[in-house]
């Protein structure tokens, strides 16, 4: 995520020098929030692998991936607890900071899912997870969660509202890619086991919630880029008088601390 700088104070001065520290922590957090991302898509990554390929390799590197992924949050707490103690930030600071603290919450639930799909395809091995026929539609569900995936680092890199907004547009297709799923398995005429059954609605089930993380990442972008959710920045983008800039300065005099 892209940082602002905003400081006037002088050169040299207490208030200075803390909020230079202040911003090297925040940079710090970013860091390791982009190395969280990055962390989340290789197990998933390897994990769509091991599911579609029936790669034994792959599902071990998930899992073994998935161990270190705690690693990675718990110095993402420790810097948000620094970031809060450190100074009073400003508005947008403080934006950042909490949505930041949420996206590692979405990070991790997009880990263990991942996780999941890795574990249910090592279990199966070397037989494959879903009935054969099926392939093309996994495949699918797999790409469509890929493709999400890979906005949201996008959005980190280069934060952008509409894009973030928007992101539910794939996710409408993995509900319905799930949903078609969910409903073969549930009819009469499934001619498959009980255990592959059971195992594709889970499947599916884990794809639908890693995309619905990752939507919930987007909107924690919307919310940090403009202060508002997703839902009003939409309603309020087409108003022809909204001016997002005269509602930022007022928030930060709202919140700044004067010394």
């Amino acid at each position: 995520m892209r940082i602002t700088e905003d400081s006037h104070e002088p050169a040299g001065s207490v208030k200075h020098m803390l909020r230079v520290q202040y911003r090297e922590h925040l940079k710090a957090f970013n860091r390791d929030l982009l190395e969280m991302c990055d962390t989340v898509r290789s197990i998933a990554s390897h994990a769509n692998a091991a599911l579609l390929e029936q790669s034994l390799d792959d599902a071990e590197t998930a899992l073994t991936e998935a161990d270190s992924l705690q690693e990675i949050s718990d110095r993402c707490e420790e810097r948000s607890m620094r970031l809060l103690a450190l100074q009073n930030p400003v508005a947008s600071d403080l934006r950042q900071v909490l949505s930041a603290i949420y996206i590692v919450e979405h990070f991790e639930r997009m880990g263990s899912l991942a996780r999941n799909i890795a574990l249910l395809a090592r279990q199966r091995y070397p037989e494959p997870v879903y009935p054969a026929p099926l392939h093309g539609y996994v495949e699918e569900l797999a790409r469509l969660v890929d493709d999400m995936g890979a906005a949201t680092r996008n959005l980190l890199v280069e934060p952008d509202a509409d894009a973030a907004a928007e992101l539910h547009t794939i996710d409408e297709g993995v509900d319905d890619m799930r949903a078609y799923l969910c409903s073969l398995v549930s009819d009469r005429e499934w001619e498959y086991s009980t255990r592959e059954a059971v195992d594709l609605s889970m499947l599916a089930r884990y794809y639908e919630r890693y995309a619905d993380r990752c939507v919930g990442v987007a909107g924690r972008m919307v919310f940090l880029i403009t202060g508002l959710k997703p839902e009003a920045y939409l309603l309020r983008r087409d108003e022809p008088d909204y001016n997002p800039d005269e509602k930022f300065a007022t928030i930060e005099r709202k919140f700044r601390v004067e010394g």
